[in-house]
């Protein structure tokens, strides 16, 4: 991906969502954007919950597990092996690393 240009607000590759879920990509896309630039308080803590919002909610309608829709809830397991996870790296001294 070349940063020097402006980001795109969707994947290139979308045959394989459905409308419902290229919208949610646009959302999440959209408010995270919105969540690095804001410089009010009381805005960064709103939309930062409305994008953790959005992100569970991509993830529930993820193709996984509507393709696996047997006894297992994997899209609530995931959500709370994330949440676990999260949990640990905030309250952990771990440094997140999120380039090569």
């Amino acid at each position: 991906m070349n940063f020097d240009k402006e980001l795109e607000t969707t994947p290139e590759n979308t045959t394989q969502l459905t409308k419902a879920q290229k919208r949610l990509v646009q959302s999440v896309t959209m408010m995270l954007d919105h969540v690095l630039k804001t410089e009010s308080e009381e805005d960064f803590f709103e939309s930062s919950t409305e994008l953790f919002r959005l992100v569970a909610t991509a993830i529930k309608k993820s193709n996984f597990p509507q393709a696996n829709n047997n006894e297992i809830a994997y899209d609530k397991q995931v959500l709370e092996f994330c949440s676990d996870v999260l949990a640990d790296q905030v309250y952990g001294d771990d440094v997140l690393k999120y380039d090569n």
